[in-house]
Parts: C-alpha cells; structure tokens; sequence
C-alpha cells in the first residue's frame, strides 16, 4: 500500500517534468532555390548595413550606444520566414537587423542611427529605440530584459482579441537571468498566452561567458519549472530556425501556450562598439567565422546546387551595397530635427 501511494506521489511531478521537456527539434528542411536566395539577400543586407554602421560610429557619425547584429542574421531572417502576417516582433538594443528583417526602410534606420529628421523615430530614438506599428515591430529597447514583459503584453492582446497572431520575443543570454523575464513566463503560461520567447544566446552577453553567469546553460530549460516547452537551435542555420520558428509559432497560435526557443549564435563584433571583446580569443572568432558563418553557408549550398553562379552572387551583393550607401548618404546629410521635437510625442 505504501509503495502505491508513493508511486501515486512521483507521478504529479513526473508529469509535469515530461510536459515541460525540451521538445525534439524539427528536422532541417532543404530550401527551394528561391527561399536560400531570399535568406541570402535578406542577411547579407543586414551585414552590410550594420558594417557601414561601423563605419560611421567611428567617423563620429552615430552617437551614444550602437550594438551590431553582425554573425547572428540567421536568427531574425529564419523567424521572419516562419512568421505570419500579423505576428509582432519586439527586442532588446542590438536591434537594427530586426527592423531590416521586417521589410522598414535601411535609409530610415540609418537615419535614426545618425539622429536625422527622415529617421523613424524622428531621429529621437538612436539606435535602441525604433519602432514601427504598421510593421508590427515594437522596439528596440535600452533596458535589459524590458522587451520581455511589454512582448508578453503583446501577447496578451492577442488572445484578448482572438486575432490569431503570435508575439516574437527576442532576448540574450544575458537578460534571461532578469527576474521579470521570469514573471513574465509565469503569466504566459499561466494564462496559455500565444508567445514565442526567443532566446540569442551568443555566449558572452555583455562580456562575461555563460559558463561564468548561468547555473543553468541550456537556456532551453529555463521554463520546465513554469511548464513551458523549449528547445536548442543551430541559430547560424537560416534553416533550422525556421522549421524551429514554425513549429514554435504554431504551438503558440493554437492555444498551448508560449514556447521558449534558444538560438544558438555568436556575434563576431563586441557588445557594442566600445567593447573590445577581449575576454575572447582572435582564434575563437575566426574559427566561428569560418565554420559556421550563417550567409556562407547559404551561398556555399546556392554554389553546390547551382541555384546561382558566382557572378549572381557578386550582383547580389552590388545591389545590396548600393542600397546601403544609399542609406548613409542619406543619413549623412538629412537634416536634425528642429529644436520643437523635442515637444512632440510625449505625454504629460
């Protein structure tokens, strides 16, 4: 009788282990010709764009903070192929790629990123504050983890509206051990919110390794204790994370609740461009470059496959660089915006 209670008392919390379990990944799909030439268009122009950044920060062009998005571009283009119309995208500072990825204006980002009037927030944003509500992109945030609760607001409304969309909640490695991100997979769950929280783990952060900041690495996990399912992505496979993305979203769109995804990616530049990276090795990035390089690993199967030739590619490229000195041309010699902006869009 009593190993039959005790069986009965193991078996509540087995249950809920086995729910909240990292789900299997999906297997990897293979791309049409059309889907990798659409993934190697879209993130090659958020790495041009954000190396032309670069480029003017250090020409004294960009003031305050600038974060670059560069080796993590699979992350936010496989997302926006998963994605539906209607699906919101809200983030943290290093944002300039997801605002590309939803289609907004590379002249008007840049210009924002210089604080010019033709940026989208009226050049009063900089580089962490954009927003635009007719593409469903709601920021671009400062504060470290922020984004997390205002996305599960998102999410919120959704299922308040029976609109059958889902919220996109990007973060780091670093914001997830921020007690809100925690309160906010409590209410998710709990209220079976269509949410997607999309962790990019790109190891360090600010600059200080997981290994030295997480007790619990497999950001995956982070919500077995709330019920919520999650699982580890190859974040520099545009294709991985999108069969991942699907399967998330469709998760969150049917009434299960959120999902917790990990994206497994690197940024090749610092934290932001005052960081020197130096609690890292030269080696580590070059290896990481060479191997795992998400727009090389598109145009590697375009070449394999003969979806394009090598002088396709170099076009490719062309248009997009032209379409990224267009931008800072722009941003370069838009007006600032007059002294009585500073009145305008606020409450009081």
């Amino acid at each position: 009788m009593a190993s039959a209670a005790s069986a009965r008392t193991k078996s509540a919390p087995a249950r809920a282990a086995a729910k909240a379990a990292p789900a299997s990944a999906p297997a990897v799909p293979s791309f049409s010709k059309e889907q990798e030439l659409e993934a190697y268009r879209a993130m090659l122009l958020i790495r041009r764009f954000e190396e032309k950044a670069g480029q003017l920060y250090g020409m004294g062009l960009i003031g305050g903070f600038c974060h670059l998005y560069i080796g993590q571009e699979a992350v936010v283009i496989g997302m926006q192929m998963a994605l539906q119309q209607g699906d919101q995208i809200i983030t943290g500072y290093r944002d300039h790629g997801h605002m590309l990825a939803c289609g907004l204006d590379p002249k008007g980002v840049m210009a924002e990123l210089t604080g010019r009037r033709g940026g989208l927030s009226k050049g009063k944003g900089g580089s962490m504050h954009m927003f635009s509500k007719e593409k469903h992109f709601y920021g671009g945030h400062g504060i470290v983890g922020g984004q997390v609760s205002l996305g599960t607001g998102l999410a919120f409304a959704n299922q308040y509206r029976n609109n059958g969309s889902a919220s996109m909640i990007y973060f780091g490695d670093g914001a997830a051990n921020q007690g809100q991100v925690y309160e906010s997979f409590n209410m998710a769950e709990l209220w079976k919110l269509p949410a997607v929280y999309i962790i990019e783990n790109n190891r360090y952060a600010m600059g200080t390794a997981v290994s030295r900041s997480s007790a619990q690495q497999d950001f995956s996990k982070r919500g077995v204790s709330f019920n919520i399912p999650g699982e580890q992505v190859d974040g520099m496979d545009v294709r991985a994370v999108m069969a991942a993305g699907a399967k998330a979203l469709e998760w969150a769109r049917s009434g299960k609740g959120p999902y917790i995804l990990e994206m497994q990616t690197y940024r090749y530049r610092g934290h932001s461009m005052s960081d020197p990276a130096k609690y890292r090795s030269k080696e580590e990035v070059q290896k990481m470059r060479e191997e795992h390089d998400p727009i090389e690993q598109v145009r590697g199967r375009l070449l394999r496959d003969k979806f394009a030739t090598e002088d396709e590619l170099k076009a490719i490229d062309a248009k997009v660089r032209a379409i990224v000195a267009e931008a800072a041309e722009f941003a370069s010699n838009d007006p600032e915006p007059d002294v009585s902006e500073l009145w305008t869009d606020i409450t009081l």
